[in-house]
């Protein structure tokens, strides 16, 4: 009568086997479930054809070897240029797709992200789709984390983890750096006009990851949102200005930020009197924000920007 019983180490594997069907990431063998900011997605194996939406993701699967075949048409960074080719399939704009197009490409794997996220329902009907948008309060680790969620899905951990390590390895090198260099402003030009960012916000990492000290401790507050006067870039005073020029961005003609900054009120500041105005390369901090090309390149030169102001 014993011998018919199951035994308890059988009875125990049995029923962990049909807990884990519950828990979320759970996948059968092969299967690779990728938790992202809509949700839980259940690849069926490692995807063969890409497409991404997201410039940031690109730059990232770019720096781990992956091959894509679709991207946005968009402006896209010089270092990125080869995207731009005709054997890489143009599927829509940042912000809509080109669902013909998509379809005809028959992806096992659509990424979105930021501008590109309200199409996740509708991609997703195509195929398997991730999105994954990082949060402004959360800029550093929200790039390492979809960093670490690629290498996993295309069996590239080893590459994402020298990417992070590196990044990480530059980041504690320039939060050091910035700890005598003063406070910082964070603006926006575009169109003439100015707009200021303080930690929280699209570029706040500046400030919440990277140790620069902010000139205005609340921004939205200070400015409610909208566009700020030359006055009150004077007022404020920032030791430095770190400056990103939208219009260079995405290619409008018209003021380029040094000819709006260029003005009594802007030159009566710190910054400019010292030579503290630091011109951002537009499309990595615009375009692709959270990419570890980008992020690598753009920690790299503010500290070498900071380091040649000492």
């Amino acid at each position: 009568m014993i011998a018919n019983l199951p035994s308890l180490a059988g009875r125990f594997l049995a029923s962990a086997i049909a807990l884990a069907a519950f828990l979320p990431g759970y996948a059968n063998a092969g299967e690779i479930a990728v938790q992202h900011a809509q949700g839980e997605t259940i690849l069926p194996d490692t995807p063969k054809k890409v497409l991404t939406f997201d410039l940031a993701a690109l730059d990232t699967l770019d720096a781990l070897g992956v091959e894509v075949a679709g991207v946005p048409s968009a402006l896209i960074p010089d270092y990125l240029s080869k995207y731009e080719a005709d054997g890489y399939a143009k599927i829509g704009s940042l912000f809509e797709p080109d669902f013909e197009t998509v379809n005809a490409a028959s992806p096992d794997l659509i990424i979105v992200a930021g501008r590109s996220a309200p199409q996740y329902e509708a991609l997703s009907k195509i195929a398997p789709t991730i999105d994954l948008t990082i949060e402004p309060n959360n800029f550093l680790k929200g790039a390492q984390e979809n960093a670490r969620k690629l290498g996993m899905i295309f069996d590239k951990e080893d590459a994402a983890e020298e990417l992070i390590d590196k990044l990480e390895t530059s980041v504690a090198t320039l939060q050091e750096t910035a700890k005598g260099a003063g406070k910082g402003l964070i603006i926006l030009t575009n169109g003439g006009k100015v707009s200021a960012y303080g930690p929280g916000s699209r570029f706040g990492w500046l400030h919440d990851d990277l140790g620069i000290a902010p000139a205005v401790a609340d921004v939205e507050a200070a400015t409610h949102g909208e566009a700020v006067s030359f006055e009150f870039i004077l007022k404020t005073n920032p030791d430095w200005l770190f400056v990103v020029d939208r219009d260079s961005a995405v290619g409008n003609d018209g003021q380029s930020a040094k000819q709006t900054l260029d003005n009594e009120l802007v030159a009566a500041t710190t910054a400019a009197k010292e030579g503290n105005i630091y011109y951002a390369d537009a499309a990595r901090w615009y375009l692709v924000g959270g990419g570890m090309t980008a992020l690598q390149a753009e920690v790299d030169a503010i500290t070498k920007a900071l380091r040649a102001a000492d």
